[in-house]
């Protein structure tokens, strides 16, 4: 009978070892690589609190999420992927940074869903979640469709990404009538922005305008007032185009349309279009900036999870805590479809998620995502599409 117990027992203990095991086999283990030292430390916080978000809110002990610190340091994310990829780790978010991408081209087995938006130069198991210039652009050149604009150049500094933007214009194929590349330093940009205005052209029609009537026939009560209003002009003369797409941000941005508007292009007439901004509320008091356009995640769903993460931690999300909340939201929903070991193929199917941020999709490696359009305009922001 002892012996019988015994037997009984040991199957037991057996079949309970073998559920835990199949257990936590099927968990899913998500990486989590973010900077938990140095200067970026408290954006590494954010992005764990916001994954930890995720998981409450998806309401499943499937998944255990990882973090490791990768600083600013390239070797030290390496090592940290390292050891995710020990414990089992196939599928990692992060890391946060371009220049932390260096070593992970290593690890070939493991996907690592950057929260970079640069896609030129990646390791070919990086994937950048990030909101990228084929995003961006495939949305401003819907809206340039819409409205029916025919001629559009395209503004860029010359900085790193400007390899980037020239890469997304032609596989977004937006009509553009030039691509100009324009110099960061002021008086530079300044000259540029002459020459591509025609500036100096347009200021000597309006001088020799005036010249002209001076000197005419005209009467003299008539020729005074015809004078007048042309003192009130800055050019006499078009312009090559009827929107202008500026590729800048923050000061960099203002600098560029001060100076159009200096050689007296205004957004009054043309189009002013720019990259994300991120709802940037300096640029509602700049008015003479107005109406600018540009493409961005949905604002609604931004401004209701910055509510609900400030509700729940009493601090404010940074935009790229809301993206490492929808991709732990994506890779859930990839669970639900497919086999996660499979990295190789995991990102390369058709897929289509959407998000908080909005919707993703996937085909061949990438991330694209589609975007609202909005205006800024009067102090205000408008969803256009």
């Amino acid at each position: 009978m002892l012996k019988i117990i015994k037997i009984f027992l040991i199957t037991i203990i057996i079949l309970f070892k073998s559920s835990y095991a199949i257990s936590e086999e099927e968990k899913i283990k998500i990486g989590l690589l973010v900077p938990l030292t140095g200067e970026n430390n408290n954006l590494g916080k954010l992005l764990i609190k916001s994954t930890k978000m995720a998981l409450d809110d998806i309401g499943t002990d499937k998944i255990e999420i990882y973090p490791k610190d990768t600083g600013a340091d390239p070797n030290k994310t390496l090592q940290s992927a390292l050891d995710l990829k020990k414990i089992g780790v196939k599928i990692i978010i992060g890391p946060v940074f371009f220049k932390n991408l260096s070593y992970l081209n290593d690890l070939e087995d493991i996907i690592f869903l950057s929260l970079t938006n640069k896609t030129e130069n990646v390791p070919k198991n990086v994937i950048s979640s990030g909101v990228n210039s084929i995003s961006q652009i495939n949305t401003i050149k819907k809206f340039i469709e819409l409205n029916d604009i025919k001629k559009t150049i395209f503004l860029t500094p010359d900085l790193n990404y400007k390899f980037e933007i020239k890469k997304a214009i032609k596989q977004s194929k937006i009509k553009i009538f030039k691509h100009y590349i324009y110099d960061t330093e002021p008086t530079k940009l300044t000259k540029q922005i002459e020459d591509i205005t025609n500036y100096k052209i347009r200021k000597q029609n309006l001088i020799d305008e005036i010249t002209r009537i001076e000197k005419s026939d005209m009467e003299e009560e008539a020729k005074k007032r015809r004078i007048e209003r042309l003192k009130k002009r800055y050019t006499i003369g078009k312009v090559k185009f009827d929107s202008v797409i500026i590729s800048d941000f923050d000061e960099s941005l203002k600098s560029v349309i001060t100076s159009l508007l200096y050689t007296d292009v205004s957004p009054k007439n043309k189009f002013f279009i720019t990259f994300n901004q991120w709802f940037d509320e300096s640029l509602l008091n700049e008015k003479t900036l107005q109406p600018l356009y540009y493409p961005s995640i949905n604002k609604e769903n931004l401004e209701n999870f910055n509510k609900k993460f400030f509700k729940k931690y009493n601090e404010i999300p940074n935009h790229l805590s809301l993206l490492s909340y929808d991709l732990v939201g994506l890779i859930y929903y990839l669970s639900l479809k497919m086999d996660l070991s499979e990295t190789k193929e995991l990102f390369k199917k058709e897929n289509s998620f959407k998000g908080k941020i909005g919707v993703f999709d996937i085909k061949n490696n990438k991330i694209n995502h589609r975007l609202n359009l909005y205006e800024i305009k009067d102090g205000g922001i408008k969803e256009i599409f």
